[in-house]
């Protein structure tokens, strides 16, 4: 512990004070009222101190000024927007955090509503380019996208379609240049190139600028990216690397509040309005229209130029304003570049204890462990992880359920992370609010619960 406290007083750049930390108490696992190690930012980031005002305010709005406050905010005078624009402070906020141009991000919908309304508009299968590529051990609703949007398009076996990239056998993560080989093997008959910019099983951070310049070599193919476990964790460049379509939800290290508000991000390339061309077609909503014409109810649809003119219905407010709640603590920190400095000290720092541990087995490593661990994120380069770390449970003498305790011992020690059945615990320091006491409370804690086995 004296090294991390070293640590955490050499680098003390944390806004922990600006969230809500659980307790030992208010999780129910002890009278003890000190806070928990929450290392589970990768699944629900924690609240913000700010979001609880933020909501109260809408709601108060709600109660006092009724539809009213679409165009008149009754707290306008101290820096609220009206509800009809409620989602357009966002933009200069979250653009950044993406690496794009403000016209070029939305707030809106859900991850994989946004994922199906962006396959719509750029999965256009012909008869001779028609399959999409992604990992093999996708998120599941990914999957589900793809699989039915080739059902829509009257694909009756998409398994001939989809193409999915895999580890080498005896591997954990891909290889990028595997990737670029099965696109060049497939460029004559790839639509589409869908990936996580970080893989939500091993935490593997994806080369997503070198994979989309490599694919848009072969004329007709289209790169979107999944950006769930990427958005608030790592820096991204999606406007200069020429990312055609993305989308990400905001509940993990955007810390919006669970089922919160997802975003997407259109390439200005597809969108800049060009008269001698009709605009992209797309699930098309009326507050995507025109925002000039839109209460003229014209059966006219003029799509604002841009990510907006993918809006279908408006936001939610309550959602909008805890994601910005959250955003305005990512400008304080002096944005994401900071707190991706700060994420490498933590997580390598949790990389450098777990490999200390005598319960900790590298892969090339050939000595029989009745139980252990190993990492599935791979950890050598900085450019190849972000915080996450998916540890693999193990025993070379066949005993089972070894994830499961120690996950149950570290979340009665006040150690949260989550489990990934039936052998990962991910764990994922959060810049903003983690340190690296933390740190080290939660590896000591699982060298424990090791040693219970």
């Amino acid at each position: 512990m004296e090294e991390a406290l070293k640590l955490d007083k050499k680098y003390p750049e944390t806004l922990k004070d600006e969230f809500n930390i659980p307790t030992f108490k208010s999780m129910g696992i002890s009278s003890d009222n000190s806070p928990v190690t929450y290392l589970c930012g990768n699944s629900l980031g924690l609240m913000p101190r700010s979001t609880r005002d933020s909501i109260i305010a809408e709601l108060d709005a709600w109660s006092n000024c009724a539809v009213e406050s679409h165009f008149c905010h009754p707290k306008e005078s101290e820096g609220k927007t009206p509800w009809v624009n409620i989602d357009l402070p966002i933009l200069p906020l979250l653009a950044p955090i993406v690496g794009a141009q403000e016209n070029e991000v939305a707030a809106m919908n859900s991850l994989t509503t946004n994922l199906n309304s962006l396959l719509v508009t750029f999965y256009k299968p012909t008869e001779k380019r028609f399959k999409i590529l992604f990992e093999k051990g996708s998120f599941p609703s990914d999957y589900y996208a793809f699989y039915n949007q080739c059902k829509i398009h009257g694909i009756s076996e998409p398994e001939n379609v989809l193409i999915q990239v895999e580890p080498r056998k005896g591997e954990t993560y891909i290889k990028t240049q595997d990737i670029l080989h099965i696109i060049e093997e497939n460029q004559d008959k790839l639509a589409l190139v869908c990936l996580p910019g970080v893989q939500y099983y091993t935490g593997q951070y994806f080369d997503i600028g070198r994979i989309t310049s490599f694919a848009h070599q072969f004329l007709g193919i289209l790169v979107g990216w999944d950006l769930a476990h990427a958005v608030g964790n790592v820096p991204l460049q999606l406007h200069d690397w020429g990312v055609d379509f993305a989308c990400w939800c905001s509940y993990k290290y955007l810390n919006s509040g669970p089922g919160a508000i997802g975003g997407l991000f259109v390439h200005s390339k597809h969108t800049t309005p060009d008269p001698t061309k009709e605009h992209l077609p797309r699930l098309a909503g009326w507050w995507g229209n025109d925002a000039s014409k839109r209460f003229q109810m014209l059966e006219n649809f003029e799509p604002i130029p841009g990510a907006l003119g993918f809006r279908q219905s408006n936001p939610s407010v309550i959602d909008t304003v805890a994601l910005k709640s959250s955003l305005e603590i990512f400008a304080k920190f002096d944005g994401i570049s900071e707190v991706r400095k700060r994420s490498l000290l933590l997580t390598n720092y949790m990389v450098e204890l777990l490999e200390a541990s005598k319960y900790y087995k590298h892969p090339l490593k050939m000595e029989k462990l009745p139980h252990f661990f190993t990492l599935l994120t791979p950890t050598a380069k900085d450019e190849d992880h972000g915080a996450q770390l998916s540890l693999y449970f193990d025993s070379d003498t066949g005993e089972e359920g070894i994830m499961s305790k120690v996950f149950q011992y570290l979340h009665d020690h006040g150690v949260i992370g989550d489990a990934r059945r039936p052998n990962v615990i991910r764990l994922a320091p959060a810049p903003l609010y983690n340190t690296f006491a933390d740190v080290y409370n939660a590896v000591n804690a699982l060298n424990q619960a090791m040693n219970k086995l």
